[in-house]
């Protein structure tokens, strides 16, 4: 039998969970965020399909998306309530026999499986999702990570029918004609680096220098876009529990900050809560970042190592008051965050 790997992701996770707490809101214009109310300060978790169509999407303030979709339903995010439904979804995952799941969040996971028939345990593992939970999901199919993971955007809703396999045999025919933006891993400034250097398709970066683009962009990161490009990622699933990577909080203000004895006041209160969270968990943070958005809505981060591992909160606090005095600018302040990261194991 063929190894192969899945990725399952499910569809608007969030607005499918608080859509199956409120029947009466199916097929409308959903918007999960802060406390629901476009009239306050705070970004968008998820939209639902309806929504997106009107340029809604996560990240996005309430009220501007209040401003895409006036008619949209707006509510409160609940994140116990989703950790709990996503780990029903990983459960019923786990429940197929001879499976391998690696866990990357509340919405998706990969699935490691020996088989000769994966669109067979694909639409397996849809049904299963379903029945467990009310809740579809889309699966790529693919014979890596990289590839499943691509792969589950030809399954989604509105893409495909909710399953998609991407293999080396139909890379090319899929991808090459594709922007490098399309790739997982690299993002609008990646894209806009890579096209500097004359770079705009997954061909074209599949046929890069890997030498070259060491030089220019990094001996790690430079011939890692190449295999990107031509398709190359790792192709066993790990099936070690999912364990967050970093903890962190953040809060956005109705009224700017406009002191900065105000703003370090703010990052304090905020590094002790990441402290208790940790504190609780027993795992000594190894770095520390802050995010800071400025008015209107500029958003920068700033980070520090620590000189050794620990869950102390004003050791915590004192380094990211530290950080917070990388940035320069004491323009008013909107939102302040807060994050603490884990060794890497």
């Amino acid at each position: 039998m063929a190894s192969w790997v899945l990725h399952v992701d499910l569809d608007q996770f969030i607005a499918a969970v608080e859509i199956l707490r409120r029947p009466e809101l199916a097929g409308l214009p959903v918007v999960v965020g802060g406390k629901g109310d476009p009239t306050q300060r705070a970004v968008v978790a998820t939209a639902s399909y309806e929504a997106r169509a009107h340029g809604v999407r996560s990240g996005l303030p309430l009220r501007t998306a209040a401003k895409r979709c006036p008619d949209a339903v707006f509510l409160p995010a609940d994140n116990p309530h989703y950790e709990e439904v996503s780990e029903e979804v990983m459960a019923t995952l786990r429940g197929f026999p001879d499976v391998v799941v690696e866990v990357m969040g509340w919405d998706e996971a990969f699935v490691g499986a020996q088989t000769d028939q994966p669109e067979a345990l694909a639409r397996g593992i849809r049904a299963a999702v379903l029945a467990r939970t009310r809740l579809s999901c889309s699966v790529g199919i693919g014979d890596n990570m990289l590839r499943a993971k691509l792969a589950t955007e030809f399954a989604k809703p509105g893409a495909g029918d909710g399953v998609f396999r991407l293999t080396a045999s139909n890379w090319e025919e899929v991808m090459a004609h594709r922007p490098t933006s399309a790739l997982w891993g690299i993002g609008t400034k990646t894209a806009r680096k890579l096209a500097d250097r004359g770079i705009h398709t997954v061909a074209e970066l599949a046929a890069a220098d890997p030498a070259a683009l060491a030089a220019d962009l990094g001996p790690a990161l430079g011939p890692w876009y190449v295999q990107l490009g031509r398709g190359i990622g790792r192709a066993t699933v790990e099936g070690t529990p999912w364990v967050p990577r970093s903890r962190s909080h953040e809060t956005t203000f109705q009224e700017n900050l406009t002191g900065w004895d105000d703003v370090r006041a703010e990052v304090a209160t905020l590094a002790r809560r990441v402290a208790t969270d940790i504190g609780d968990e027993g795992r000594p943070a190894a770095r520390v970042a802050v995010k800071v958005r400025f008015a209107p809505f500029s958003t920068y981060t700033r980070s520090a190592t620590l000189d050794a591992p620990t869950q102390e909160p004003e050791v915590l606090v004192a380094a990211a008051l530290d950080v917070l005095e990388k940035f320069t600018s004491r323009r008013p302040v909107r939102l302040l965050g807060v994050r603490a990261e884990f060794p890497r194991e």
